[in-house]
């Protein structure tokens, strides 16, 4: 197994080209950027061999998540999946079409709709999540549990961390940096569960 990969390329290179800068940033956000694609990579197969296109499982997963009756209103997708509304429209219009949700009344707000996972949306989501977690695993198995464990709440950290973007409002869960000379909490005994 390589000691190195591509990113120690970059940052071999630059601080070749511009030893005045620091580079040492690329080795998380390159490496996190990468991941992500490849993760993506070896995902979605998966959900196609389940029958979801690209982008069902995490709509199905959220009315799943939700526990009974299944519902949500449209925004709390747009909020979770963070996605335009539009693009959440024309997912759930394709998920309506295949059977897997319904659009229905919302009877506390009568010019509004919930969404609802059908029996057949729901036989799908849990027959596609055990095939997803088991990918999961396998995708993280050249870690140990400790490691996984750790990494997670590193993860979790730089998620909750992340200075807001220019005109945004902070994002929903996310707290200020502790005070100089706080104690940082460890990343060891934090959570690793996903959301």
């Amino acid at each position: 197994m390589a000691d190195t990969d591509g990113v120690d390329v970059i940052l071999e290179q630059w601080r070749r080209e511009r030893p005045d800068l620091d580079t040492s940033p690329i080795g998380v956000i390159g490496r996190i950027s990468r991941l992500a694609r490849e993760i993506e990579r070896r995902l979605e197969p998966v959900y196609a061999a389940c029958g979801l296109e690209p982008g069902w499982y995490d709509v199905l997963a959220t009315l799943r998540r939700a526990g009974p009756p299944y519902r949500l209103r449209p925004t709390d997708f747009a909020a979770s999946l963070m996605l335009t509304s539009s693009g959440t429209t024309k997912r759930l219009d394709r998920l309506e079409a295949a059977g897997h949700i319904t659009r229905e009344p919302d009877p506390s707000d009568r010019r509004g709709v919930l969404i609802a996972l059908t029996p057949q949306g729901r036989s799908l989501i849990d027959r596609a999540t055990g095939q997803h977690m088991a990918n999961e695993r396998r995708i993280l198995s050249g870690r140990t549990a400790a490691e996984q464990h750790q990494l997670a709440g590193l993860l979790r950290k730089l998620r909750i961390t992340l200075p807001p973007l220019a005109g945004d409002e902070p994002a929903t869960g996310r707290r200020a940096k502790p005070p100089s000379g706080a104690a940082a909490t460890d990343p060891a005994s934090a959570d690793p569960r996903p959301g």
